[in-house]
């Protein structure tokens, strides 16, 4: 996996470490950004990303829309847009607003490269 990066948009700092610490230890490379407002500069300064771990709340922005303009954009393909959040009782509302997976914070480190793997493989995870 040594040559897959990936894009976490989180604004907690903590869960941001967590994942890239995380996705490190597994072979791949992650940029995290902490606002939806980076995510184009982002975007043209690193491009291209595998995954793309996004979080469903932002101070005045929200995941659930933002899953909806990156699914919209030619430029990003078919990469996997994975909700990353505490809210496990929201879903069905993640599924229906187009998210690829799921996995729920905190993350369980004995799983996450068995997850890892699938999500990279372009397989269904919905695990919390």
């Amino acid at each position: 996996m040594a040559d897959k990066t990936a894009l976490i948009i989180d604004d907690n700092q903590s869960n941001l470490n967590v994942l890239q610490m995380m996705l490190a230890k597994n072979g791949v490379h992650a940029i995290g950004i902490p606002s939806p407002h980076q995510l184009d500069t982002t975007l043209s300064q690193h491009a291209p990303f595998d995954v793309i771990f996004l979080d469903l709340e932002f101070p005045n922005y929200s995941g659930y829309e933002l899953v909806g303009q990156l699914k919209a954009r030619t430029d990003l393909g078919n990469i996997p847009i994975i909700a990353y959040s505490v809210h496990n009782s929201e879903i069905r509302e993640i599924q229906e607003a187009g998210f690829d997976g799921f996995l729920g914070k905190p993350l369980q480190p004995h799983q996450f490269a068995d997850q890892l793997a699938r999500i990279l493989r372009h397989e269904s995870v919905w695990e919390f």
